[in-house]
């Protein structure tokens, strides 16, 4: 029988077979290209075996888990200058220094983020810890930042853990170059800024008003301290604060997340940049977190500063402010509210409004910071 002489039923079946393969094929292709960024941006991921083993050497000195299933995450911002596209921001001295050290607790069931900034300079006990070349340092009494130099994040972890007594749950590093192909993967970040900034140290002249920056602008808006403003670590960390704000909006908006053209560059440069614990080193670990956080409301993401002020022997330095730091880092451990109220870091004598009164169990104080909708335009 020819294909003329077929019966019309035959050739509806025919034609719906041939129809199923096609879109069979079809949906295979896209599978396995899908399977294929899969496998690229999960190997892209560094594991950190190494802070594992040190910590868990000491696991007999490390605080309880958190409680009510909430996370805590240190993200780690290296001031390397190792590696391609770094080397214009210093000399390779073959050490390196947490820039920026941020404290991350996300509260059971998603209901808040609240990000604490550890500044670089505080004064602080690090204890003893494992360098690479398997030698042990001794304890000491320095600023945050030289445990990273000195140890490793493993000796960060275990200093800010004896500080906070909060245990880090997961951890992430990352670098100056994954920070800018994240910002750029993005069309850069909108900020809004009070005054013109000219800086020649920072590469940056910016008149005020709305700006959207891209990655070495960014890059040099958040790393800019002596040149930049008055000079102070505290403004720094305002910026980055103000900074991340504003990136958190940029990714949890629609146009990213649900455009798989700009989402893909995001992860790819998010998953080369950075270096986490196993607890972290896959995409579907990544992507959980991501998806976690994007349940949050803005309003509920917070970024705040841990109550500090001069070191009493060096003014260069910082120490915490007591009872104010003890207060937070026991609500953070306990997973209890913490809100922030807009403004400074303090009111100019190292004071906040958690040194003037203890609140009762019942309130819920409130730490000088920003939440997210304050980083947008």
């Amino acid at each position: 029988m020819t294909d003329s002489a077929e019966p019309p039923a035959e050739r509806k079946r025919h034609w719906l077979r041939w129809t199923a393969l096609a879109v069979a094929a079809v949906v295979l292709a896209a599978a396995g290209v899908g399977w294929w960024f899969y496998r690229k941006l999960d190997a892209n991921i560094t594991t950190d075996t190494t802070a594992e083993a040190e910590l868990r050497a000491y696991e007999s000195e490390r605080p309880s888990p958190a409680v009510n299933a909430a996370r805590n995450i240190l993200l780690i911002g290296s001031d390397t200058r190792s590696g391609a596209g770094n080397s214009e921001y210093g000399q390779d001295g073959g050490t390196q220094r947490s820039d920026t050290t941020i404290l991350l607790h996300l509260a059971e069931g998603g209901k808040s983020a609240t990000a604490v900034s550890i500044p670089r300079d505080l004064m602080v006990r690090i204890p003893s810890c494992a360098k690479p070349d398997k030698k042990r340092t001794r304890e000491q009494f320095a600023q945050f930042n030289w445990a990273f130099e000195l140890g490793g994040t493993a000796c960060t972890i275990r200093t800010l853990e004896k500080l906070t007594h909060i245990r880090i749950d997961h951890h992430m590093v990352i670098d100056f170059r994954g920070f800018k192909k994240m910002v750029d993967a993005v069309d850069g970040v909108e900020i809004c800024l009070k005054e013109p900034i000219d800086d020649r140290d920072a590469h940056l002249k910016l008149p005020a008003g709305r700006q959207t920056l891209r990655g070495e602008q960014a890059l040099g808006f958040v790393r800019a301290r002596k040149s930049l403003g008055n000079g102070s670590d505290t403004e720094r960390m305002d910026r980055q604060q103000q900074f991340l704000g504003a990136l958190v909006n940029k990714i949890q908006s629609d146009g990213v997340l649900l455009n798989p053209t700009r989402l893909y560059p995001v992860l790819d440069a998010a998953t080369k940049s950075i270096t986490t614990d196993p607890g972290l080193d896959s995409l579907r670990d990544l992507y959980d977190l991501a998806r976690s956080m994007r349940a949050i409301p803005t309003e509920k993401v917070q970024f705040l500063t841990v109550p500090r002020r001069p070191y009493a022997y060096n003014p260069n330095r910082d120490e915490l402010v007591q009872p104010a730091a003890d207060r937070l880092f026991a609500r953070l451990k306990a997973d209890l509210p913490v809100t922030v109220r807009p403004g400074g870091d303090s009111d100019g004598d190292g004071k906040t409004d958690e040194t003037e009164s203890t609140p009762s169990p019942s309130e819920t104080p409130a730490f000088p910071g920003r939440n997210a909708a304050e980083g947008a335009c």
